[in-house]
């Protein structure tokens, strides 16, 4: 059976997000490990040293108490969308939120990380927040990344940025496969600048690769390159984007357009990253 970790805070943020979680579970046969960390605050002051043990033991045991409560409603999100056959295990830890993911990510050999991710102003300091971007340069898990406003709609057309190098066809590979699951459509989208002679774009051999998949290869000339890919985004009703990791700054540049357009893709489109 294939495994999904969900890193949560309870927040109405991953509460959205758990439903992504249950619907890949269902789709690929998978368990879901949530996974809750939590890091003990230290004092600000220093004369305090005899009550040390009592504040992190009151914090420890809030934390639990919390946790305790919490777990039950992921449960009965699970029996409300009809998906409570989904086995669901449960994990409390103190630490890094980071190291925590990719130390369990090894250890129980997770398939897909999926996490609810906030934040919709600076977004080239905190591309996808700056946790989800640790989590996706470090694990070899491939994670799904599901922004704050983003309301769940079944996976019909992924959308997969390219420049058509030998090293994305395994990435697309890991894409077909997730899309073979949902019945899905990809589009793979090369945005170069005019009048440049490219030596490196492969784009013959991905169509021999996938010749007899639903997948299609889009080449398109601008010197707009995030521009063209967020109208192609919003043109053909694109409810996934899936990107190779190697590539993820230059993926940042999507959020270097204006204001309005970063809000609307922020807001709307789940993120596939593969590692």
């Amino acid at each position: 059976m294939k495994k999904i970790l969900f890193p949560t805070d309870f927040s109405d943020v991953s509460k959205n997000a758990f439903i992504y979680a249950l619907k890949l579970a269902d789709a690929i046969d998978a368990e879901i490990i949530t996974l809750h960390v939590y890091q003990l605050d230290s004092p600000a002051y220093l004369d305090v040293s005899i009550y040390l043990q009592e504040i992190y033991e009151y914090e420890e045991l809030t934390n639990f108490e919390n946790y305790k409560d919490e777990v039950p409603v992921l449960r009965k999100m699970a029996e409300a969308n009809n998906l409570s056959h989904i086995k669901i295990s449960n994990v409390l830890l103190q630490g890094n939120l980071v190291d925590e993911v990719i130390k369990i990510s090894k250890k129980e050999n997770i398939d897909f990380i999926v996490l609810g991710t906030k934040g919709v102003t600076h977004l080239r300091e905190i591309f996808l927040g700056t946790i989800a971007t640790k989590i996706m340069n470090e694990s070899k898990a491939i994670v799904l990344a599901i922004p704050e406003k983003c309301e769940y709609k079944p996976i019909e057309k992924i959308l997969f940025t390219t420049k058509y190098n030998i090293i994305d066809i395994e990435a697309l590979q890991k894409v077909q496969a997730l899309a073979r699951v949902f019945h899905s459509h990809i589009d793979c989208l090369n945005v170069k600048p005019p009048h440049t002679v490219y030596k490196d774009d492969f784009v013959v051999d991905f169509k021999n690769v996938f010749k007899d998949q639903n997948v299609d290869f889009h080449s398109i000339l601008s010197n707009d390159v995030e521009g063209v890919i967020l109208n192609f985004i919003e043109q053909n009703n694109i409810n996934m984007i899936a990107i190779h990791v190697k590539h993820r700054s230059f993926f940042q540049k999507l959020f270097d357009v204006s204001l309005s357009k970063k809000l609307a893709f922020h807001s709307n489109i789940p993120i596939l990253s593969i590692p």
